[in-house]
Parts: C-alpha cells; sequence; structure tokens
C-alpha cells in the first residue's frame, strides 16, 4: 500500500492484527533471528501426511501469542483437506474476536503441498 506522501504505507487497528497472526502462522520457527521461536511454520506439513487436527492445535498454540487475539470467546478454527480433485490442498478459516475493537475478524488462507 503507498502513503499519501509516496512511502510505504502502514496498517493499524483489525488489518494489523490479521496480518501479524497470519505472518505468525506462515512464519517457520528459526527464520525470524529476533525471535528463534516465533512462528507456527504450518510450511513444514508440505510432504507430510496431512493431519487436520495437529494442524488445528499448531495454529491455536500460536493464535493466541498475538495480542490482537480476544481469549474469550475462544477462536473458531477450522482446518479440511482437500477434496480428490486438488491432492495436497489444506484449507484454513479461522475466527477470532479482536482483543481491541471486540470485532469479530476472519482469515482464511490454504497451503498447497
Amino acid at each position: 500500500m503507498i502513503g499519501s506522501t509516496g512511502d510505504i504505507g502502514t496498517v493499524t487497528g483489525q488489518l494489523l492484527g490479521q496480518q501479524r497472526v497470519l505472518r505468525r502462522l506462515l512464519t517457520n520457527p528459526g527464520d525470524y533471528i529476533w525471535q528463534l521461536d516465533y512462528g507456527a511454520g504450518l510450511a513444514r506439513f508440505i510432504g507430510q501426511p496431512i493431519n487436520p487436527l495437529q494442524i488445528r492445535a499448531v495454529i491455536r498454540s500460536q493464535i493466541f501469542k498475538e495480542t490482537a487475539v480476544a481469549r474469550q470467546p475462544e477462536p473458531l478454527i477450522d482446518v479440511q483437506v482437500s477434496p480428490e480433485g486438488a491432492p495436497g490442498m489444506v484449507y484454513v478459516h479461522i475466527r477470532y474476536v479482536d482483543a481491541e475493537s471486540s470485532q469479530t475478524q476472519v482469515i482464511s488462507f490454504s497451503v498447497s503441498t
């Protein structure tokens, strides 16, 4: 996004929270050199037998590390494996409440093997 002065624009509020959650889930542990245990590393499941319960548990363990995610109500995390027509695709749908605004936020993405 380009800012009003032509430089790189920044986001705040709910959009910032969504970006932080997504970054945490897709970053591999050890890749963020200032905090080596940061990240869920969902990409590490690529090429492995798909276990939706394990992926959901990893997401749940990491999502609460972001201050944007309210503890109550608990986030709803849905992990679906692709049908046979699209092998190796995992779809993730997360619904959580933003801690600051109390508004429901939705993040959906896919990870392919």
